[in-house]
């Protein structure tokens, strides 16, 4: 009998081995990072009439988010008061407004609670001194999808100021309300209300529209102090189509804003959002 030579009969055996073996999952490791290898599926070469596998699904590609702007369905006349742009927006509707904050986390909390409670927006009008105060809860406010308005920096009664002395009041307050959110005011109010055409002009070349108020809580009053009643009533004595309600960040305040809210909304009141007020007057 004829030897057949050993090394041809070995090669032979070692190739059919190989072609029946399954592939190997194996791990790659390129810049520290482990990537997997494909699943045999994805790996598997189609067949005819069978869709196409691929290694992953391709992802759709990135859309820019964006994110539409809020209809303008009011404007303010010279009385500060808000008036609907057509006839299809009601007039039955109030801004809701707090001014100098943030001062206090749990007197926040609770206005801000009972805003999202009644899908009310409001403008919470700060102070610059405050904000550098408690950055954090100018966060929370922006961060809750409330408005922050420039009540300026010291609040001081601005009509006795320079031109100078208004600018850094007002324009410093805006870079650092940017710094912190983003996003600069739109809505303006003076100290005490008390402003003129040098602070009016200031806050329009800064893109706000220059505000005080047409209906007052008095919730600011030593006649008022503790007495979450007298707050409601004495806004509920003034009310008015398009009020310009103003009100403060205190505890007696958040303790009245649930009532006050619902014996609005039982007057057939809503809430204006600042983002659908005109700003370019």
């Amino acid at each position: 009998m004829k030897r057949i030579p050993f090394w041809p009969v070995f090669l032979l055996a070692l190739l059919l081995s190989a072609c029946g073996r399954p592939a190997e999952n194996n791990d790659h490791t390129m810049n520290g990072m482990i990537r997997e290898s494909p699943s045999p599926a994805a790996t598997t070469s189609p067949v005819a009439g069978s869709p196409l596998v691929s290694e992953a699904p391709p992802s759709a590609s990135p859309e820019t988010a964006t994110e539409e702007p809020t209809p303008k369905l009011y404007r303010m006349n010279d009385a500060f008061r808000f008036e609907p742009l057509s006839k299809e927006t009601t007039n039955k509707a109030v801004l809701l407004t707090f001014d100098d904050g943030p001062i206090n986390k749990d007197i926040l909390l609770s206005l801000l609670d009972t805003l999202d409670k009644h899908e009310a927006k409001a403008i919470f009008f700060v102070n610059g001194y405050r904000v550098k105060q408690n950055p954090d809860l100018l966060k929370l406010i922006h961060e809750r999808g409330q408005t922050i308005g420039n009540h300026s920096w010291d609040h001081i009664n601005l009509k006795n100021e320079s031109e100078q002395s208004v600018e850094q009041q007002i324009g410093d307050l805006q870079t650092e309300i940017e710094s912190l959110t983003g996003e600069k005011p739109k809505f303006f109010r003076p100290p005490y209300g008390s402003g003129g055409d040098l602070v009016r002009n200031t806050a329009k070349n800064h893109g706000m529209l220059y505000m005080t108020w047409s209906n007052g809580s008095l919730d600011w009053d030593k006649s008022t102090k503790d007495k979450p009643a007298e707050v409601i009533r004495n806004v509920l004595e003034q009310l008015h189509p398009g009020a310009n309600i103003l009100m403060h960040e205190l505890r007696w305040t958040a303790d009245a804003l649930d009532e006050l809210l619902t014996k609005l909304e039982e007057k057939g009141y809503s809430f204006i959002d600042p983002a659908a007020i005109e700003t370019n007057r």
